[in-house]
């Protein structure tokens, strides 16, 4: 039997994640679901993944700031590799930095931290099946009506290096806000289909209207917790906003092995 042991741990999540997601049904045909041993065998593989496995050095010192510079982006991502089936990258935050709330229409998504910790609130969009509320303050103008979305905040999560992945589905915790704790972070992201606006998947930024209330823990989960989402039920409404201009991605070189698809 041919050995494996020179193929990068990677170049597995790769080949695995395009085995995983090749048969998605996008969000016009159906609800993107895979099939669950598959999934079962990347989340195995994603979760053993590490920075050092792709060659990523964690900062050594915390900045004595949690700002970033002015003229630094807050997040900086570094390539992977994309198909039409899927993309993959990592996103390096720095200390105090967030990636605003966003959706990923029509994707399934992996999250795998690989240095520091993040916080991630996953929220759904619900039927506008309700009025708009006319209480929100400052009041919305007429044109921001057509674009408020019920929606509910059904986990919030603390993800270390030591955790298992956070999974998002076309229809299941797709919107999310990440939030660097304690320092900076990184995690490798998994997005299956990748954006294309051509075809209905483009990132849209969103901001909570109603406050929406944390789950009794707080900001505290114990360590055997983390990763694991706190299911909550607090509804609330989203609207549909510009990209924040505090908010903007840097690109810089991927230092690991090659991957081939």
């Amino acid at each position: 039997m041919p050995r494996d042991n020179k193929t990068s741990l990677i170049q597995k999540v790769a080949k695995q994640a395009f085995s995983t997601f090749k048969d998605c049904r996008s969000a016009s045909s159906g609800d993107g679901s895979v099939v669950t041993d598959k999934l079962n065998q990347l989340v195995s593989i994603v979760t053993s993944v590490r920075a050092k496995d792709l060659k990523i050095i964690p900062p050594k010192n915390k900045p004595s700031s949690g700002a970033a510079a002015p003229q630094s982006p807050p997040v900086t991502y570094m390539h992977i590799c994309e198909t039409e089936v899927f993309s993959m990258g990592v996103f390096l935050l720095k200390a105090g930095t967030s990636i605003p709330l966003h959706d990923h229409p029509g994707m399934n998504g992996m999250l795998k931290v690989l240095y520091g910790k993040v916080n991630v609130r996953c929220f759904d969009k619900l039927e506008n099946s309700l009025p708009v509320p006319p209480h929100f303050d400052p009041p919305l103008a007429p044109l921001q009506v057509t674009t408020v979305w019920r929606s509910v905040l059904r986990s919030v999560a603390e993800y270390s290096e030591n955790s298992g992945p956070c999974l998002l589905t076309p229809v299941r915790d797709n919107l999310h806000q990440i939030d660097a704790v304690d320092g900076p972070a990184a995690f490798l992201d998994i997005l299956a289909p990748p954006y294309n606006p051509d075809d209905g998947r483009d990132c849209h930024y969103y901001k909570v209207l109603q406050s929406v209330t944390e789950p009794e823990s707080g900001a505290k989960v114990d360590q055997e917790q983390l990763g694991e989402k706190k299911e909550i039920k607090n509804e609330g409404w989203l609207l549909e906003i510009p990209q924040p201009e505090d908010f903007w991605c840097g690109g810089e070189p991927y230092p690991g092995p090659v991957v081939a698809i």
